[in-house]
């Protein structure tokens, strides 16, 4: 096989794992697996069949839905500490969901994806729990993502909305309103939505920074939307940004810290 077309096979191969993984445990179908990573369905099916036979991919029985396998979990336990700032966001952010009442979620930017790695309950009765950790989507689809992609250039934030049209078109949201959500997230510094991903609920994100002012995460809340009100926002968001800038000035400890080579 020419190294040009094994290239494009791994490529594939993992556009297809992606697209898996945003099932998370009630799997994707085919279809959409199809069209999502751009592949014609006989040629999705035939790398959903090696992959089957690697245990990367398992196929439920009963729906034909396919979910990520235990190869890839169980590689995924061989560095347990690869994403650091989820370690060091966590006491801030447990803070932040004990202040607030409310759950708060840490998210990171991964390709063209908004990837949640961490998710922390707070005290009142009725929380939001709309993303599970490991819960995949399209840049721009979430405020995290919003919130992401702000800290990119505007030409390669551009691009990223572009490459997810179809997957964010999916999701009712089209390439024009993301670009409008991510200038207003520049200027204002957060992303606020009185409807968030499920009914009845609104979110609030910022930014987290680096000790290079890099984004390298966003910090979210959700909550039911009569607990966060446009005149709560400027309350919510003291909270928010209290807890990054010790997080970020953490980061930065840590750079410091980290030995030159």
């Amino acid at each position: 096989m020419p190294a040009a077309d094994g290239a494009q096979s791994v490529r594939r191969a993992l556009a297809v794992l992606r697209q898996v993984a945003t099932g998370q445990d009630r799997g994707v179908r085919l279809t959409d697996v199809a069209q999502m990573a751009g592949l014609t369905a006989p040629t999705a099916h035939r790398l959903l069949k090696v992959l089957m036979d690697e245990t990367a991919v398992e196929q439920d029985p009963d729906t034909r839905r396919y979910r990520i396998g235990h190869e890839i979990t169980l590689l995924g336990l061989a560095r347990p500490a690869g994403l650091a700032i989820r370690a060091l966001a966590e006491p801030y952010l447990a803070a932040l969901a004990a202040e607030l009442g409310d759950t708060v979620f840490l998210s990171v930017k991964h390709g063209a994806d908004s990837v949640c790695i961490g998710r922390y309950l707070g005290s009142h009765t009725i929380q939001v729990l709309s993303i599970d950790v490991g819960a995949r989507r399209p840049l721009g689809a979430s405020v995290s993502g919003v919130a992401l992609l702000s800290g990119l250039p505007p030409a390669q934030a551009a691009a990223l909305t572009r490459s997810n049209a179809a997957r964010l078109e999916a999701l009712g949201r089209s390439g024009r309103q993301v670009l409008a959500a991510v200038d207003a997230a520049r200027r204002q510094g957060y992303v606020y939505v009185a409807q968030g991903v499920m009914p009845g609920t609104s979110a609030l994100a910022v930014p987290v920074t680096d000790g290079r002012g890099m984004v390298v995460g966003a910090i979210s809340v959700a909550t039911l939307s009569a607990r966060l009100p446009r005149e709560r926002v400027r309350t919510a968001l003291a909270a928010m940004q209290a807890q990054v800038a010790r997080l970020g000035q953490r980061l930065a400890e840590v750079e410091r810290a980290r030995p030159r080579r």
